[in-house]
């Protein structure tokens, strides 16, 4: 009974917000955050973008309530989902091999502050690129 009370509860508070319409690569490049109060934004300097790419998709595809959306050679877009309230985030990452980096964007869908979730995403990310 109290796991079903629990189940009930947490559906109740899934924040999802709307898609951000600035989803997806524009003129070569993620969309710059609107706030850095609820949106992270990096760019890595990697040797081969595409590979650096591919090596951090089964990261995110393994990280819990994350859910890759869409995923190619040089694009991802994965959304996660907090583990309380469910507040929804939207995670990008862009192959730019013209550059020779590999763009990353986290951002919120709903709220004025995350607390620094989406900085530690990326950073956890990025981590992961350099072990």
């Amino acid at each position: 009974m109290t796991q079903l009370l629990i189940t009930i509860t947490l559906a109740l508070f899934h924040l999802v917000g709307p898609v951000p319409a600035d989803l997806g690569v524009s003129q070569g490049a993620l969309a710059p955050c609107p706030s850095p109060a609820h949106c992270a934004r990096a760019d890595w300097s990697v040797a081969d973008p595409a590979a650096a790419l591919a090596a951090l998709a089964p990261v995110v595809a393994a990280t819990p309530r994350t859910e890759v959306l869409t995923q190619d050679s040089d694009y991802l877009h994965a959304t996660a989902s907090s583990a309380l309230f469910g507040f929804v985030d939207d995670l990008e990452l862009y192959a730019d091999t013209a550059h020779g980096v590999l763009q990353a964007r986290s951002v919120s869908r709903l709220g004025d502050s995350d607390l620094g979730v989406n900085s530690q995403r990326l950073a956890a990310l990025r981590a992961q690129l350099k072990g």
